[in-house]
């Protein structure tokens, strides 16, 4: 056989993982690993195998090794809310996490029906995907699918109700704590709390964080309490006028959304109030249409939502392979600073 015709019949026969291992330097289950997105695998050991595979044109046929494993190399995302604000980034950190291991995602809508959720579940079973993710349209505890599924389930934003599940959300409490410690780095003291619906967990959460951290300085609330109302831009302007003429003395607002945060601004803007020369305003969500478009542009805490869907997929595959935790998971949310808490010379 002449040096051309090896040549030929090399490229007639196809890659193999094995093939990638080799030239990676690597075991085959570590190149398997690696491609699949597994977080047990070094960072430059991945670097290594994706470079091999990308070498040698390595396509993994997903059906075949889906047989061999069990699995359809298929997982369905459940959400109650597609147009929601909130589940979107979640779904999308889901969806790229999954992205990373060429597995294929069924997205279906209960539109907060459990009825329907029941029949997306039923319908997805019989698909035969690998497992669920079930996002949820506020951070209030939700009802389990229940310990009987054939697949394993990761609850994500909402929690599950039951302890056996195992459920990624936002650390809202910790989050109110970050909120008022940024406004105390910035030298306010007489700090206001206007929130939302008193009925959400989330709500109830962040007003913890906040008076954990003022008790912490040996400081308390404007008002001794949390004036809660609802997550709408009117309540923030209604809320502000009233803590205001109660409390005119006051140097700073947490505000429990970004809406009720533009309401606030709106209203200390009419009563002649500068922010943030006379009064810091911090908002809650990082909704970038409102904190970027408001006047000034405002300081808001983000719950890093992708982050919380990326967390919900890589504990979804570490279920599939057997490893199944139980409990909730939080995810720290982070402080994204602008014009409206500026520190002043």
């Amino acid at each position: 056989m002449t040096t051309e015709s090896r040549r030929g019949a090399r490229r007639s026969r196809a890659t193999t993982l094995t093939d990638v291992a080799r030239l990676a330097g690597v075991s085959v289950a570590t190149a398997s690993k690696a491609l699949n997105g597994r977080d047990q695998v070094k960072a430059e050991t991945r670097v290594r195998v994706v470079e091999a595979a990308e070498r040698l044109s390595f396509s993994p046929n997903a059906l075949a090794r889906g047989l061999l494993q069990g699995r359809s190399g298929t997982v369905g995302l459940i959400t109650s809310d597609l147009d929601g604000r909130f589940s979107i980034p979640v779904l999308m950190g889901a969806e790229d996490a999954f992205g990373t291991g060429s597995v294929s995602v069924f997205l279906c809508d209960a539109r907060g029906d459990a009825i329907r959720e029941r029949h997306h579940v039923n319908a997805l079973l019989s698909q035969r995907v690998d497992g669920l993710i079930v996002v949820g349209y506020q951070t209030d505890p939700r009802p389990s699918l229940g310990p009987d599924l054939p697949v394993p389930v990761v609850y994500a934003y909402a929690p599950s109700e039951s302890p056996d599940d195992v459920s990624i959300t936002a650390d809202n409490v910790e989050a109110g704590a970050m909120a008022v410690e940024h406004l105390l780095s910035c030298g306010r003291r007489r700090i206001a709390h206007i929130s939302g619906d008193p009925t959400y967990t989330a709500a109830q959460d962040r007003s913890r964080g906040a008076l954990r951290a003022l008790d912490d300085a040996g400081l308390s609330m404007v008002g001794d309490q949390t004036y809660f109302g609802a997550w709408t831009e009117a309540w923030g302007r209604a809320a502000a006028r009233l803590v205001h003429r109660q409390h005119p003395d006051l140097d700073a607002i947490f505000c429990g959304s970004d809406q009720i945060a533009r309401g606030v601004l709106d209203t200390l803007g009419e009563l002649g109030r500068d922010v943030p020369r006379d009064v810091s305003v911090i908002g809650f969500d990082n909704w970038e249409a409102i904190a970027t478009g408001a006047r000034p542009a405002l300081t808001s805490i983000d719950m890093n939502l992708e982050t919380i869907g990326e967390r919900a997929a890589k504990r979804l595959f570490r279920a599939i392979d057997g490893d199944a935790p139980s409990g909730v998971e939080s995810v720290s949310c982070r402080l994204v600073t602008r014009e409206s808490t500026l520190t002043l010379d």
